[in-house]
């Protein structure tokens, strides 16, 4: 595309080749943006599967020393007040690890559908570009109005993906 544009035939096609530098720089920072957020998206998912296990672990021994508890008070014996107010600190501490990992799983749906509308940025981008190059080979101005019209779509899901943060 530059050699045609510095020996082409019209000089508007130095405004393609131009044009397609750009979408190609940002084309290049969107797919940086998208491959951050799927991994963080990721991340945040492990996480909060890991509170999750966590709240699972509180649960099983909440269950151990509940079953202690009822054996003791089947058998007439006296149930220690620390294991009650023990078996209330489990089930605080799953409340907030559920709230936690609920927060985590929220955090990693923003990220994924921040990964997507960058994603989507990338394509059109690079559809611009794709008929950009169509545009100079053909010597069609009408193929680069095209071009920059996808840009422009690409442009306001850069945009919207930014502000989505």
């Amino acid at each position: 595309m530059e050699h045609r544009a510095g020996h082409g035939k019209a000089p508007w096609t130095l405004g393609v080749a131009l044009s397609s530098a750009l979408l190609a720089g940002l084309a290049a920072v969107c797919s940086l943006l998208a491959g951050h957020h799927s991994n963080e998206a990721m991340i945040e998912q492990i996480r909060s599967s890991d509170k999750w296990a966590y709240y699972q672990a509180k649960g099983i021994k909440a269950a151990v020393l509940g079953s202690k508890l009822e054996l003791l008070e089947a058998e007439g014996r006296p149930v220690a007040p620390r294991d009650r107010q023990k078996m209330l600190d489990y089930k605080k501490e799953q409340d907030d690890i559920a709230a936690e990992a609920a927060a985590g799983e929220r955090a990693a749906e923003g990220h994924l559908k921040r990964h997507v509308v960058f994603a989507r940025a990338v394509t059109l981008f690079q559809i611009a570009i794709a008929i950009g190059a169509i545009a100079a080979l053909t010597n069609r101005r009408l193929f680069w109005h095209v071009s920059l019209a996808f840009g422009l779509v690409g442009i306001l899901f850069l945009a919207q993906g930014w502000l989505a943060g």
